[in-house]
């Protein structure tokens, strides 16, 4: 391995890949660089292929390091290796872009020289675009909620699964909650994945109406939320090994259902994370192994629907869909069922806190009553990045004592570039530049 101060070259699967500027530190309080999460993704290849292998990916770079600003690239960089092979993918917007499908481990190696931290594949292999292979249970817990709730509500989850006939492979998300994966045939479409992701979330939260929903709109959630939308055409989650951009570089780490009960997700970090692969392998091993069916989840859907339970809202930026009833947030309704105010907007996350703590100094009886889940900061989507927007539900607030809608504070107005609000840490749109939103 030849050593250069701006250049390291690493031998991956009988390719040579030059690693540029090999000491960049991208996580500031470990001091885990470029070459160390080159390296990371070669020890973990076998499982980070299982689960990202094959298909397209959307690439998250993060150039400065995840205290600097990160970008979404759809679309595959034209210079790059013969050898990186791509697929063209059409998206909802009509529009189509070739994105990269890792085949073997040096194609992770050249990702991370891209400053590539997190996998994020789509659900489908890249020989068949139309037919999802997955199905995705994201278990997204509102704040406030700890993780043993999580862990509850997986439990259920599991129970679920089971009585539909299908095996649940967990993992840790790699920052506050869980991912479910499913392993299902290739006959149905985006649109029946999702329908069936959906009626699975409703039965979760039938079953633990106390600790999950399946409600979209934030302002009406509450314990752990069951994102079905992550299983609409185009959207994307971080896979199993995916490095993620918190300060101890935690990671998606696949679980045993057995170690649930045992784990944090702190337990898994870029470092942990190979010495557990070395010493147990890839816990999603197995996986490929127990395709199944979402044939009695649709059936129970088609009875949801003829008793009046139809679709739920889709995405923001989705054209409206036949049989989603009317894309209003609930504090938009001319009867606003929840009591909401908008603090501040800032191109800056921490902008817009600072705006809230401001708010909070000029009416302290008021933010007493708040609880976490009160609290709601969105990111929402400019065309070139996102920026911020905090919110608060008075519902807990006694009538008295809420503070009419004052002047935003914050107030940067981005209209040119708004074009709808991206629930956190979701779905990642064409090469644009963006600051984190949660």
């Amino acid at each position: 391995m030849a050593g250069h101060a701006e250049q390291e070259n690493l031998t991956v699967a009988g390719r040579e890949i030059a690693i540029s500027n090999p000491r960049k530190v991208l996580f500031p309080q470990p001091g885990y660089t470029k070459l160390d999460l080159a390296r990371y993704y070669v020890a973990v290849s076998p499982g980070a292929m299982q689960g990202a292998g094959g298909r397209p990916n959307v690439l998250v770079r993060y150039p400065d390091g995840i205290n600097g600003e990160f970008f979404f690239q759809k679309r595959a960089p034209r210079s790059r290796p013969p050898w990186v092979e791509v697929v063209a993918l059409q998206f909802p917007s009509g529009r189509s872009a070739e994105e990269v499908v890792p085949r073997d481990p040096a194609t992770f190696v050249w990702m991370a020289n891209l400053a590539c931290l997190e996998l994020h594949p789509h659900p489908v292999r890249a020989d068949d675009l139309d037919h999802p292979d997955e199905l995705r249970v994201d278990l997204d817990p509102v704040p406030g909620v700890q993780w043993p709730q999580v862990r509850e509500v997986a439990g259920v989850v599991r129970a679920a699964l089971d009585d539909f006939g299908l095996v649940g492979w967990p993992k840790t998300s790699g920052s506050r909650g869980m991912h479910v994966y499913v392993r299902i045939e290739r006959r149905w479409s985006f649109d029946e994945v999702r329908r069936a992701a959906l009626t699975l979330a409703r039965e979760v939260e039938r079953r633990a109406p106390q600790l999950a929903t399946s409600k979209w709109w934030k302002e009406e959630r509450h314990g752990v939320f069951l994102d079905y939308n992550q299983n609409a055409k185009d959207r994307t989650i971080a896979a199993a090994y995916s490095v993620r951009p918190t300060p101890d570089a935690r990671v998606s780490a696949p679980l045993a259902w057995d170690e649930i009960d045992a784990c944090e997700p702190a337990d898994f970090t870029l470092a942990t994370m190979t010495e557990r692969f070395a010493r147990i392998g890839d816990r999603h091993a197995g996986m490929d192994s127990h395709p199944g069916s979402l044939a009695k989840l649709l059936e129970l859907s088609a009875r949801q629907e003829g008793e009046g339970l139809g679709d739920a809202p889709w995405p923001p930026h989705y054209r409206k869909q036949p049989g989603e009833a009317p894309r209003v947030a609930p504090s938009r309704r001319r009867t606003p069922i929840h009591p909401l105010i908008e603090i501040g907007r800032a191109r800056e996350k921490a902008d817009a806190l600072a705006g809230f703590e401001r708010w909070k100094t000029r009416h302290p009886e008021a933010s007493a009553h708040l609880q976490p889940a009160d609290v709601l900061v969105d990111a929402l989507r400019g065309r070139f990045r996102t920026w911020t927007r905090v919110r608060v539900n008075l519902q807990h607030v006694p009538a008295d004592l809420r503070p009419a809608q004052e002047p935003l504070d914050p107030d940067q107005q981005m209209a040119d570039e708004w074009s709808g609000v991206s629930d956190p840490g979701r779905q990642r749109q064409t090469p644009s530049r963006a600051r984190k939103g949660s």
